[in-house]
């Protein structure tokens, strides 16, 4: 039941992939957007989430206004430094957005509308689904997906869930028809394409470790300068690797809105996003625009275009 593993994808020879205008290494930055939309007692959940900014935990039986008043920051401010930011760069960032946390803060829909940087669903709330029913499942994306086109005016592109897919969600997503692809795999550098019932459906790649998670999960980044430096020297070895004729890569920078939305975390942001791009070698785009270019251009380079066809 659920997707077979492969061990092999693209082998030694990974596929001669053109990106837009010749780089070497596209970067992704995608704005996981959670806050209204994780675990708490208000919401009826029976529990407090865990991923404040301590490890210090309030038991289930009393709310944890230390984890929500947390939260609220990412949606109050953090997420409009972080706005702000792209904006003032005139770079595209990829929202990541659980569909009840934007139902809850509609300025930001209005935002993402009005400067064109593409939506990919988060789930219908930020919360685990991999041990709930496949029927449940359907209908929170069902959801999901309504809530999302009624504050965007368009279907997601993407997909991607809290840490766990379950067995049953790709095919769910094909089911539901209008996604162009998920990124529940953190398994490759590269999109690459899976059989979902007989139907080719293409997969892009997430990271977590190309993420400011690692401000909070040991080894820890001690300061921004550990992302940053994290970021610019796993950049630089991909374009090296492109140099040298080993590939052209694709990189997904990870970062949530109360965590890098702190200022002095997005200092470390906003310096390898100048970085990345005075490189003539790196394009950072949206995460639809490189799914909606691997769709159209993968037949053009050689290499295996399905899952299972390392070599």
């Amino acid at each position: 039941m659920g997707p077979r593993r492969d061990f092999v994808g693209y082998g030694r020879r990974p596929p001669a992939v053109r990106w837009p205008g010749d780089a070497s290494v596209v970067v992704n930055v995608v704005i996981n957007y959670e806050s209204g939309a994780e675990y708490s007692l208000p919401d009826g959940d029976g529990r407090n989430d865990t991923w404040g900014e301590y490890s210090y935990q309030v038991g289930p039986e009393v709310r944890d206004l230390g984890t929500e008043t947390h939260f609220e920051y990412g949606s109050r401010a953090g997420i409009w430094r972080l706005t702000r930011l792209f904006d003032r760069l005139r770079l595209p960032v990829t929202l990541g957005a659980c569909a009840v946390a934007l139902q809850r803060n509609p300025e930001l829909a209005e935002w993402v509308t009005g400067t064109g940087n593409d939506v990919i669903a988060h789930g219908w709330r930020w919360t685990d689904v991999a041990g709930i029913s496949r029927d449940q499942e359907r209908a929170e994306m069902a959801r999901a997906v309504e809530v999302l086109r009624e504050l965007t005016g368009s279907h997601p592109k993407g997909w991607y869930l809290r840490s766990f897919p379950s067995v049953h969600t790709r095919e769910l997503l094909v089911e539901e028809g209008g996604f162009l692809y998920d990124s529940d795999s953190c398994n490759d550098e590269l999109p690459y394409f899976v059989d979902v019932q007989g139907r080719p459906f293409l997969v892009v790649p997430y990271s977590k470790v190309y993420n400011d998670v690692r401000y909070l999960l040991a080894p820890t980044y001690a300061t921004p300068r550990h992302f940053y430096e994290n970021l610019r020297s796993g950049l630089d070895y991909l374009c090296d690797e492109a140099a040298r004729g080993e590939g052209r890569r694709m990189m997904t920078v990870g970062i949530h809105e109360r965590w890098s939305g702190q200022a002095s975390r997005a200092s470390a942001l906003a310096d390898f996003l100048e970085y990345a791009a005075d490189r003539a070698d790196v394009a950072i785009l949206g995460r639809a625009a490189i799914a909606e270019w691997w769709i159209a251009h993968h037949a053009e380079w050689d290499g295996p275009t399905a899952a299972g066809g390392g070599r």
